[in-house]
């Protein structure tokens, strides 16, 4: 089998991999095994050292890097400069800087016959399948961490992207890391059950779909084997009659637009009471069709087109179902005429609960909007929900939204902001988005032993 570097652009194969046989994979686990037995042991002044190499190495080389992503999948490069730098750099950064820190031992202050404390010790080979939406960017928020507290690395990265993982690889032998240390494996699906049920392998993360999510975390499940899970959302974006409305339009814009729409934490739903809905309607329809698509490369690019044909045409067939099912097409739902995976910028009302997309994560620049009659409603339409993400609530009115947040079902709440990720702040979600967390210290501490260490002195 062949995994194939196809530009969504072009729609042209740039390049094509050889995927690894089982043979080759049992192999790959030994010598990450061997690397994990050595890694463990060193100091984590020597892992941040070369955690800050690895930064440095990005940031020189970030054109490089951003080139990867947008002739791989599609999205505009000055928005792929922004994966490489500051998103990425700040992720070996933060862990180089509190690395140490985080893996102080917790004193247990409570127990009283002795001295207790809980050590974060290494855990071993960590597993990660990733997506190719942020083809570094979600491969490092899992990496870094799991590097840094002394595991092993090993990637399945999404099939459409070889290019970014065969470089992500690289970046680390180049800073330093020792082989083993960071492991591509050029495979597709079918095959990370060989890797799970590996008994070297101890914990699994994934990003990705609710069916991969089941598939991932029962085949963890059977192998006793830790998993952490991010798997979408179907993020509102609140904007409440007391909000600074143009502020909150011109981030929603923004956040639904940024790679087309293809992020985890993309607004897919805005709500809004009576006041803002017809301006917020006319004011995107009037910036979704202002936008031009054209060479993802060329800075003068509005749009980029979506990672693939299949995606775009599954998209397609959602939208043309949504309308037959009564919803209202405000614009889009269409493609461009030019090669590759193209949609317009879509907005879609009326979509009632009865509506297939009501509760669907539609991965794309499709903007859901939702009336509500009061703040009540707000918070019933947001839940009414399978999924738990990322939110937003926009309004001056601070210890109001606070409250507000505390009743959305998700694992995050941004207040006058749209979902954003920053390493030093925990990213995950919960019912059907996930569970566990990346990013900050709650992501270093779902990849360690946490051991008990009981002293008795007699």
């Amino acid at each position: 089998m062949v995994l194939k570097s196809i530009n969504p652009y072009t729609n042209e194969v740039e390049k094509s991999f050889e995927e690894l046989k089982e043979k080759e994979i049992k192999i790959k686990i030994d010598k990450a095994q061997e690397a994990f037995e050595n890694w463990k042991n060193t100091s984590v002044e020597e892992r941040t050292k070369l955690m800050m190499k690895a930064s440095k190495i990005l940031a020189d080389e970030k054109e490089k890097f951003a080139e990867i992503i947008t002739r791989e999948m599609g999205r505009l490069y000055r928005e792929s400069l922004s994966e490489i730098e500051p998103l990425s750099t700040t992720i070996f950064e933060y862990y180089a800087k509190n690395a140490e820190k985080i893996l102080q031992p917790e004193i247990l202050e409570d127990y009283t016959n002795g001295e207790a404390l809980v050590e974060k010790l290494p855990l071993g080979i960590i597993f990660a399948i990733e997506p190719w939406n942020y083809p570094f960017y979600q491969i490092f928020r899992i990496a870094v961490p799991v590097i840094v507290a002394g595991n092993v690395f090993m990637l399945k990265h999404a099939s459409n992207v070889p290019q970014a993982s065969e470089a992500a690889e690289d970046l680390f032998k180049r800073a330093g890391f020792p082989e083993g240390v960071f492991t591509n494996l050029h495979i597709k699906a079918n095959k990370t059950s060989i890797v799970i049920g590996d008994k070297r392998i101890r914990a699994v993360s994934l990003t990705g779909s609710e069916s991969a999510g089941i598939s991932v975390s029962s085949q963890a499940g059977m192998n006793l084997k830790k998993s952490v899970l991010e798997l979408g959302g179907n993020d509102p974006f609140i904007i409440l009659d007391d909000a600074n409305f143009d502020r909150a339009f011109e981030l929603s814009f923004y956040s639904k637009m940024h790679n087309s729409g293809q992020t985890c934490v993309a607004p897919k739903r805005f709500i809004l009471t009576e006041k803002h809905y017809d301006k917020f309607i006319d004011r995107m329809k009037t910036r979704m069709e202002s936008l031009k698509p054209g060479d993802p490369m060329d800075k003068n690019t509005g749009y980029g087109p979506l990672v693939s044909i299949k995606e775009r045409d599954n998209l397609l067939a959602d939208i043309k179902m949504a309308v037959e099912e009564g919803a209202t097409l405000v614009t889009g739902g269409d493609i461009e005429d030019l090669p590759g995976a193209w949609l317009k910028p879509t907005i879609l009302t009326d979509v009632t609960p009865e509506n297939h997309v009501f509760d669907k994560e539609l991965f794309g620049p499709i903007a859901v909007v939702y009336k509500a009659k009061d703040e009540n409603e707000v918070i019933e339409i947001a839940n009414n929900s399978s999924f738990g993400l990322g939110s937003a609530i926009f309004s001056q009115d601070i210890e109001k939204a606070e409250k507000l947040a505390k009743k959305l079902e998700t694992g995050m709440t941004f207040i006058n902001s749209q979902t954003i990720s920053r390493a030093e702040l925990p990213f995950g979600g919960v019912k059907n988005s996930g569970y566990g967390r990346e990013l900050s210290y709650h992501g270093l501490d779902e990849y360690v032993n946490k051991k008990l260490i009981v002293k008795i002195r007699k």
